[in-house]
């Protein structure tokens, strides 16, 4: 049987044998950071950790694209590294893990510029980016000792269908290959944005465990009624999935700590639909991590029923 022939017979394959593969359960105590994208010289063991809590650090960012040429070009799903490797390394991630049980590790998938030039997803064709997706990743996740991994296109010379399958095959291939244990994405409310992570979630939504929607992506001042509204938006556009609330700390819009961003998500908790937070970024934090530590008590006493 050819490779071609193969790869067709287990995508059927696993189609044929994956229907009990679901989302993570809900989890309200669940912090999620993106760390390494800016390379300031952040680590793992600078942010805060909270043990009450449940926390991912995801790594920023693994691109299929290569520098080799000038401006960089994609390779039609070959990710390498572009993350801070100095301060983010395999042994980085392993020690961290190693002291915080309740610690896991992500990568994100894409991002938006690589030398100052947009990140665009390209593929040649879906079974060729899928399958040069499953082999780089799998040797990244291996690699590094990763759990999970999050998608951030935000560029795109495909359609919405060509996005779904590639994404959708990808993380149903690493989950029933137990490479992954969890997938979430990083939509915002943009029109170019949406559509392809709307197609995405219609026909796999039932594989991703978290939505890391960009609420500080919204122009703005934002009041904390018109974030709750945001939230019962992308709530109804993500139905039945786990849309985490969030912010920027480096000076991006929409409700920030210091104007309500806790009201706003004790609001949520009281509703029942407060499925945990995540920051963009450490890199941004490292001068004190204040609003690191304010998310995660905040979580933490949620949870403790205080």
């Amino acid at each position: 049987m050819d490779s071609s022939k193969l790869f067709f017979f287990f995508i059927l394959l696993l189609f044929v044998t994956v229907p009990s593969i679901q989302a993570a359960p809900a989890e309200s105590k669940l912090f999620r950071e993106y760390i390494g994208a800016d390379s300031q010289n952040v680590t793992l063991s600078d942010v805060p950790i909270n043990p009450k809590i449940e926390l991912h650090f995801i790594l920023s960012f693994a691109i299929d694209y290569t520098t080799s040429s000038s401006p960089p070009s994609p390779t039609d799903g070959d990710f390498k590294v572009y993350w801070d490797t100095k301060n983010l390394s395999p042994c980085n991630v392993s020690s961290i893990k190693a002291h915080h049980s309740n610690v896991k590790v992500a990568m994100s998938l894409g991002g938006d510029t690589i030398e100052g030039k947009h990140v665009h997803f390209k593929p040649t064709s879906i079974n060729s980016w899928v399958r040069n997706a499953i082999k780089s990743i799998s040797w990244m996740v291996r690699e590094y000792n990763l759990d999970g991994i999050d998608f951030d296109y935000e560029h795109f010379s495909a359609d919405p269908d060509t996005f779904a399958e590639c994404i959708g095959q990808l993380v149903l291939i690493l989950k029933q290959s137990k490479v992954v244990s969890f997938a979430s994405i990083a939509p915002y409310d943009d029109d170019s944005i949406q559509p392809y992570y709307l197609a995405l979630w219609r026909k796999y939504g039932y594989l991703i465990d978290y939505v890391n929607f960009q609420f500080y992506a919204y122009e703005g001042r934002t009041t904390i009624p018109d974030f709750i509204t945001h939230f019962e938006t992308q709530n109804t556009n993500y139905k039945g999935g786990k849309v985490l609330v969030s912010f920027g700390t480096d000076g991006s819009g929409d409700l920030s700590p210091d104007n309500g961003f806790f009201e706003a998500c004790s609001q949520l908790q009281y509703q029942g639909k407060l499925h945990g937070i995540f920051i963009w970024s450490a890199d941004d934090s490292k001068t004190n991590f204040y609003y690191e530590k304010q998310s995660q008590t905040f979580l933490a006493a949620q949870n403790d029923g205080l």
